[in-house]
This record gives structure tokens, sequence and C-alpha cells, in this order.
């Protein structure tokens, strides 16, 4: 019984660090696509993108309907992952930069972790909220270290998103117990689909001329990755492996998304952010033991 519960576990540490892996370059890929288009189009065209595969699997698995005590719960991961996090996120990057935003994410697992208690039922050891402080405050000081731009608006609306995100991941979290990860997102995705379209097409763009390949391309990863696939690998790991605990690999995605700068655009990789990243790691270890 040990062996399984342990195997359970470790599958949902593997799967929440593939979702993590995937929003790694939400951020960036947000900050590109607003070059392009108003942030509240891109919020809406990425759901309903997102909304459309998401219905086409719900169809071709014939997933069951969820029951009427489950609605409330899906608009709750509605509103604070499909709305919230992706409208705020896309307002804010108009006023700060995405290395900035880091100072933010690096409060999401903490504001996951809490809303694991409120609605998911857990209660972590003391020790693992010092663990999950330490971790968190070294992202946060690793971010304010490069000596970003920084605004009041652009800081109170990543606020409000991590708030709302936290909440999303927790309520999803709960959700994908019995229903599965990928059905919670793609349930929650139809449920904004109508409300969505309408926003989409009275802020549609009057002319596509000017739009950059880059920004099309971060349309097509925060709509495909970021909306529905690093969902289906986050909810379920964070179903398996409890809420708390895996939300604290988070911790790890501003520094995926930095390594991933590094290799791919050729960016320096800092002495400082390496040492960072071994701790922030260990802090995730620290978390995971005291779960």
């Amino acid at each position: 019984m040990l062996a399984t519960t342990n195997q359970y576990i470790c599958r949902g540490w593997g799967s929440g660090l593939l979702g993590v892996l995937i929003f790694s370059a939400s951020l960036p890929a947000t900050r590109v696509a607003v070059m392009g288009f108003s942030p509240i189009f891109l919020t809406c065209a990425r759901a309903v993108i997102a909304a459309v595969l998401g219905t086409a699997f719900l169809m071709i698995m014939k997933a069951p309907v969820p029951s009427r005590g489950d609605v409330t719960s899906l608009t709750i991961v509605a509103i604070g992952v499909v709305v919230g996090f992706p409208l705020l996120t896309a307002l804010a990057l108009q006023h700060i930069t995405a290395a900035h935003s880091i100072v933010f994410i690096g409060l999401l697992p903490l504001a996951t972790a809490l809303f694991g208690v409120l609605r998911g039922g857990e209660a972590p050891k003391p020790l693992f909220w010092v663990f999950s402080c330490a971790g968190s405050l070294a992202v946060v000081m690793f971010a304010l270290s490069q000596n970003t731009a920084t605004s009041l608006t652009g800081d109170l609306l990543m606020l409000g998103a991590i708030i709302l995100c936290g909440l999303g991941y927790a309520e999803g979290a709960v959700l994908s117990r019995h229903l599965g990860g990928w059905q919670v997102i793609s349930w929650a995705l139809l449920l904004s689909l109508p409300i969505m379209t309408v926003i989409m097409l009275m802020t549609f763009p009057s002319t596509f001329t000017g739009i950059t390949p880059t920004a099309w391309a971060g349309l097509a990863y925060v709509s495909v990755f970021s909306m529905l696939v690093g969902f289906i690998f986050w909810y379920r790991g964070l179903a398996l492996g409890g809420i708390a605990g895996v939300g604290q690999l988070q911790l790890l995605q501003p520094f995926f998304g930095l390594i991933l700068a590094g290799f791919l655009l050729n960016e320096p990789i800092a002495p400082t952010m390496i040492a960072a990243t071994l701790f922030v790691v260990a802090c995730v270890v620290g978390a995971k033991r005291f779960t």
C-alpha cells in the first residue's frame, strides 16, 4: 500500500514538473504576443482556441458530463486560470518586463499552498512553510537583483493575477481527483467559451497588417501549451502529489525560463542564477519532505 502511494506521489511530481516546464515560456510568449495584439483580445483568443481543442478532446474521449455540484468549482477554475491570470498578466506586461514578473511568479507556490489548505483540506507540516517561504524569497531576491523596470500598476495587476491563479490551481487540483486533469481544464474552457467568444469578436483587430510572426507564435504557444497542454500535466501532478507540495515546483519556473533563453537565444547564464537555482532546488526538496 505504501509502495503504491509513493508511486502515485512520484508520478505526481513528474507530471507537475512537465507542467512547469511548459509554463516556463508562458510569460515571455505573452510578452511578445501583446506587442501585436491587445491584452483583452489575446486573453479571449487564447481561451477560444484552447476551448475548441479541449472540446474536441471531450467529444473524442466521450467524457462524462460533470455533476451539478462540480459546476461551481469549474467556474472558479475558469475565473482563475482561463480569464483572470491570462488577462491580468497580459495587462501587467504592458507596464513591466517579463523578467520583472519573476518577482511575482516566486509568490505563486505560496498562494497555491495557501489555497490548497483552504480549498483542498491539506495540512503541511510547519517546516514545509519554512522551506516554501525561503524558496519564494530566493526567487524574489534574484529577480530584484536584475534591476528590471517596475511599475505600481503592473505590480498590482501581477499580484491580482497570482492570487487568482493560486485559487484556480488549487480548485482544479481538487476536481482532478475525480474528474481527471485534462477534463477539468477542458470543461473550464468550454464553460467560458460563450463569453470569451463574444468579447474576442468585439475586440477583433481591424487589420492584421503589421502583426509580426513572433506575435503570432506567442499567441499560438499560449493558446495550445499554456492554456491547455500544460494544465493537463499540472492538474494531474497536483492531484496525485499534493497541491501544496507539487505547487513548490513553480519556484523553478523562472529559472527554467532563463535557462531556455540561454540555450535558445544565447543569453548569458550568470553564476548568481546557478547559485539561486541550486538553493531553490534544495528548498523544493525540503518542502516535499515536510508536505
